[in-house]
């Protein structure tokens, strides 16, 4: 494992883009956890299919499967909170003619139906199994995940590992993060409010406003049942990675944005954004640093001034590092 830094870009995306829109307005308390992830339609409505699983509408896209060979990886790629696939699209003109990939929206979210039968993160992880299944896109999975995707690949790859040849993580949620952790952040910064509890709050005002549409108040429903009492509580004992190539992209000492410092005044959060977010940038590279440090052809990249949107930002940079996550993946397999 190796860390890498990146310098800043100019035109840092920030969320005014969306704030347009009222509807964004009037969720935009929760982009802690969903900046960037707003939903977006596939770019070419044409490709989009269908399939139905469990009697529910699940839509997906998928290039380069006919020119897939037998035992090449095929990229799978999982979307933040509240995000339709769509929101890849940015990636798709430098990668689709490098490797096979697959993206879809989760049950509820862009243009597939609600299933109320999903209630926690492992049904996530086992709809997306289902979805593969039914599509006979066979293993080996290179799966990427940002935001809360991120845990949720990590997931996939302690519930399904024969299947998973290598992750990557496009600024991932902390789900990593302890108590003790938060309560210090707290302390150091003197702030009265934690991440934890702001994760918390701000999936709680997503459920309450009427604005939210129902797939989304329902995922966010059921990350907020995942969370509580207990922070991301069946993510507490996930057996190691195995050894595969890992990609871990994480954006650090972010613009403090107008928005964030109305949310903290309006709702008396009491947190001091600079040192606050500083602390928890360290949190978060020291957990996933750990996390893959027994994995060889793996590495972390940090990206200060980065905004949370990576890939929409920076698409080059990202298409750039998962190809090269490909190419490790394709070496690994042939090694075995």
């Amino acid at each position: 494992m190796y860390i890498v830094y990146i310098s800043e870009l100019t035109g840092v995306l920030g969320p005014d883009t969306y704030a347009k829109s009222k509807k964004m307005k009037s969720i935009i308390i929760s982009v802690f956890i969903t900046f960037f992830s707003i939903t977006l339609v596939f770019s070419q409505t044409s490709e989009r299919k269908f399939v139905s699983i469990n009697n529910k509408q699940i839509a997906y896209k998928t290039f380069g499967l006919d020119e897939r060979k037998p035992n090449e990886p095929i990229v799978i790629f999982e979307s933040g909170l509240g995000s339709g696939g769509g929101g890849y699209g940015s990636l798709f003109p430098f990668v689709q003619k490098s490797f096979a990939g697959i993206v879809y929206d989760r049950n509820g979210i862009g243009e597939s139906e609600i299933d109320a039968s999903i209630k926690t993160d492992e049904d996530v992880i086992k709809r997306l199994h289902d979805l593969l299944a039914a599509l006979k896109i066979s293993p080996p999975y290179l799966l990427v995940g940002h935001s809360i995707g991120g845990p949720f690949i990590r997931l996939y790859a302690s519930m399904y590992p024969n299947e998973v040849c290598g992750l990557f993580f496009i600024d991932p949620t902390d789900f990593m993060l302890t108590k003790d952790e938060d309560n210090k952040v707290k302390i150091n910064t003197s702030s009265s409010t934690g991440y934890r509890e702001l994760f918390v709050i701000n999936l709680k005002n997503i459920i309450n406003d009427p604005l939210t549409s129902d797939g989304f108040r329902n995922e966010a429903k059921r990350e907020l049942n995942e969370s509580s009492p207990e922070f991301f509580r069946k993510y507490k004992s996930l057996p190691p990675l195995k050894d595969i190539p890992v990609t871990v992209m994480i954006s650090y000492n972010k613009h403090i944005e107008n928005y964030e410092t109305e949310m903290n005044e309006n709702l008396k959060l009491g947190i001091n954004l600079i040192p606050w977010w500083k602390e928890l940038d360290e949190l978060r590279i020291n957990h996933y640093a750990e996390m893959i440090k027994n994995n060889s052809n793996s590495q972390l990249m940090l990206l200060p001034r980065y905004s949370h949107g990576i890939h929409q930002q920076d698409p080059k940079i990202v298409s750039e590092a998962l190809i090269n996550i490909y190419k490790n993946c394709l070496n690994s397999l042939k090694n075995r």
